[in-house]
């Protein structure tokens, strides 16, 4: 059974998006182990010296989680059209000298209080997760977009609306069948782990 990390991609205590993933953690328990991970315990990215890259032992934890996985699932809200600035701080930490992402097979998913489910942010997050420095694999054509997140669960955390729940469903099979694919995609994973290590925007 594959091993996956749901990372909550705020540092809010309360969020619909930390509801999402724990519903697919208990959703999907005979398909795979989801286990959640907090970004809201980072302190905010600043560059230290170059020549002694040390990230935070909360970021070393979540890069030895991710590693660990077959696959990452994230969850974003969105604010002004963005990604939290939490996760992008988090993302931050996890490409400072450590590179768990490269190749790694990612499900993105998304909640908001609004209408569009995210949708921007979900973009935005796709753009981040493929630059140089982290080099994910982020399955195609798989947006999950809950809106209205407020009244999108049951009080025992189930998802309410049944079309989209299927959805998920199927999306969810599609992010299996990504993996497996995934994992036969290796040859050239030395020389892109070396690349994203070498990769520095003073050098361009």
């Amino acid at each position: 059974m594959d091993k996956f990390i749901g990372l909550v991609g705020t540092n809010s205590s309360h969020s619909t998006n930390r509801q999402l993933l724990q519903f697919m953690q208990k959703h999907f328990a005979d398909q795979a182990t989801i286990e959640l991970v907090e970004i809201k315990g980072l302190p905010m990215f600043n560059k230290p010296d170059p020549d002694h890259k040390q990230i935070p032992a909360a970021a070393q934890v979540i890069v030895d989680k991710i590693n660990a996985a077959d696959g990452v699932i994230i969850s974003t809200p969105e604010y002004d059209h963005s990604v939290p600035a939490a996760l992008m701080n988090a993302l931050q930490w996890l490409s400072y000298g450590v590179h768990p992402f490269v190749d790694k097979p990612v499900m993105i998913t998304g909640a908001s209080y609004g209408a569009l489910g995210s949708s921007r942010a979900q973009a935005h997050l796709r753009q981040i997760l493929d630059s140089p420095e982290l080099k994910a694999r982020i399955m195609p054509s798989s947006e999950f977009l809950l809106g209205h997140s407020l009244a999108g669960f049951s009080p025992d955390g189930e998802l309410l609306d049944r079309e989209q729940c299927n959805q998920l469903e199927g999306l969810f099979k599609d992010f299996l069948t990504f993996v497996k694919i995934t994992k036969q995609l290796n040859h050239a994973h030395e020389s892109n782990a070396k690349e994203a290590a070498n990769f520095s925007w003073e050098d361009k």
